[in-house]
This record gives structure tokens, C-alpha cells and sequence, in this order.
């Protein structure tokens, strides 16, 4: 059954642990590092229900440094601009927290980030502290395309 309006956006809390790594397990997307990093997600919810994620995650204290991560939409409400809110609330997060470096590791959207002006860099000029995430160590294949999105703080 297809909703009919448009789901809410919030910040996760701890309550949406479950529901968020099930929607992060059937999108194939890595858990690990998930529920240390959940308050600096965004949900999107239909009802009681998560449709939708994406998270920002700090790399190192005070070193300006993150990664967007874990951006998965309900099949459902794919193809209704849903991924787009998600990414543009965590963009606008990651500003808030003068983050100056966002950045992302993806084996299948290359082409869908640069709308939010992430652009593909290499390994070598991601800073140490990112690159010694979980996500850069383990969760992701050597094979991922590594994007960056300089900030502009106020």
C-alpha cells in the first residue's frame, strides 16, 4: 500500500536503532559504527514507520571532518525526492556542527551525490582521521568511489 503524504523528517534517537539497521540491512549498507553515531541521524518516518535515513558521522574531536553514511530509502518511497531531503537536512546538519569536510564512500550512487556538489577525490587526499573510520577500514571495498562536499560554516 502506497502512502499518500509525505513522510516526516526528525532526528533519530536511540528508539530507532532496529528499525534503521533493518532498513540499512535490506539496502546492502554497512551497520558497523551505526548506533554510536544514531543522534547525528536523520529519519524519515511514514506513521510509526521508517522509511528512510542518512547520517552524518564526526570523525576525530574538533577535527572538522565527517562522513555522510547510511543513506537508504524504503523501496517504496524511492523515485519521490525522499533521498534528496534526507541528504539536503544532513548537509545543512554537518554546517551546523561546522563541520568544513563531508565526506562519503559509495559503490553505486557516484552519479547521484555530485547534485549536492560532492565531487570524487581519491584515497590518498582523504585526512587521516576519516580515513581511519570504520567505514574507510572495514565496512567498505577498497573498490568504493570516495566523494568530498566542502563546507562553507558561517
Amino acid at each position: 500500500m502506497k502512502a499518500t503524504i509525505a513522510p516526516t523528517l526528525r532526528n533519530a534517537t536511540a528508539t530507532d536503532a532496529t528499525a534503521v539497521e533493518a532498513l540499512l540491512a535490506a539496502a546492502q549498507l554497512p551497520l558497523v559504527g551505526v548506533r554510536d553515531a544514531l543522534e547525528s541521524f536523520t529519519v524519515a518516518e511514514d506513521g510509526s514507520r521508517i522509511v528512510g535515513v542518512a547520517g552524518i558521522e564526526e570523525c576525530g574531536e574538533d577535527t572538522g571532518y565527517a562522513l555522510l553514511r547510511s543513506v537508504a530509502v524504503d523501496p517504496e518511497w524511492r523515485g519521490r525526492e525522499l533521498g534528496q531531503a534526507l541528504v539536503a537536512r544532513a548537509i545543512a546538519s554537518a554546517q551546523e556542527r561546522g563541520i568544513r569536510s563531508l565526506y562519503l564512500l559509495t559503490t553505486t550512487a557516484e552519479a547521484w551525490f555530485p547534485r549536492f556538489g560532492f565531487a570524487i577525490t581519491s584515497r590518498d587526499a582523504v585526512p587521516d582521521e576519516v580515513r581511519a573510520s570504520a567505514e574507510f577500514c572495514s565496512a567498505c571495498p577498497a573498490s568504493a568511489t570516495v566523494m568530498v562536499l566542502h563546507l562553507e560554516t558561517a
